[in-house]
């Protein structure tokens, strides 16, 4: 399987002639996301879901079909029948020829004044998990990690802690969007120093055997 590291929250799958492609968001460009065969959404976040590149590709492609939660699928389900699905902690299906199951239920805490909304995360093929905007821990073991480097929700400490609990083999950061050349520098040695499995920092449109 070939993973490729899209903009800031996004990844690419490839295996068999297919793609799946989770998270594709505003910052991403729309090629990043061409060709796929399914689409897997963690939430409505904006950064994480473009509705309107999502949109486009569903219209230019019968096939393609999405899975997200609901505050995702409730957006989208009337214009495409059938080929929107809302799942949610626990749930197991095939996107694209992928194995997926499905962890978690709520997005990090910015603040507690604010109300909670709707995330999961996603195993695929029992090896490589991103959680989404959440520091989610699925009950077995993960191949790959894809953690949220820095966000409004989170601090390094807990980005730390997250990855010893977890124990991936490899992490890859991702939700880096908004970080330069020196906070890429600054956050990645602070994980790399606190942490001991292998990471793998990829840039944009790079991609690796996993």
């Amino acid at each position: 399987m070939k993973l490729t590291k899209n903009t800031h929250s996004s990844v690419r799958l490839e295996k068999g002639g297919r793609a799946l492609v989770m998270d594709p968001g505003l910052f991403g460009k729309p090629e990043e996301a061409a060709g796929a065969n399914a689409l897997l959404v963690t939430h409505e976040h904006p950064d994480h879901f473009n509705a309107d590149l999502v949109r486009s590709l569903m219209e230019s492609n019968p096939a393609l079909e999405l899975w997200s939660q609901a505050t995702v699928t409730e957006a989208l389900s009337a214009a495409f029948p059938g080929r929107v699905h809302t799942v949610g902690n626990g749930d197991a299906f095939i996107a694209a020829g992928f194995d997926v199951k499905v962890y978690g239920e709520y997005h990090g805490a910015i603040h507690r004044d604010l109300p909670k909304s709707q995330n999961v995360g996603f195993l695929i093929d029992d090896a490589i998990f991103h959680p989404g905007d959440a520091l989610t821990v699925p009950d077995r073991a993960v191949e790959t990690l894809l953690f949220p480097i820095v966000a409004p929700w989170s601090k390094s400490e807990e980005v730390v802690d997250y990855i010893r609990e977890v124990n991936p083999t490899r992490t890859i950061d991702v939700h880096n969007g908004l970080l330069g050349p020196a906070g890429d520098m600054i956050f990645g040695k602070v994980i790399e120093t606190l942490t001991k499995p292998e990471t793998a920092h990829l840039a944009i449109g790079e991609d690796i055997n996993a």
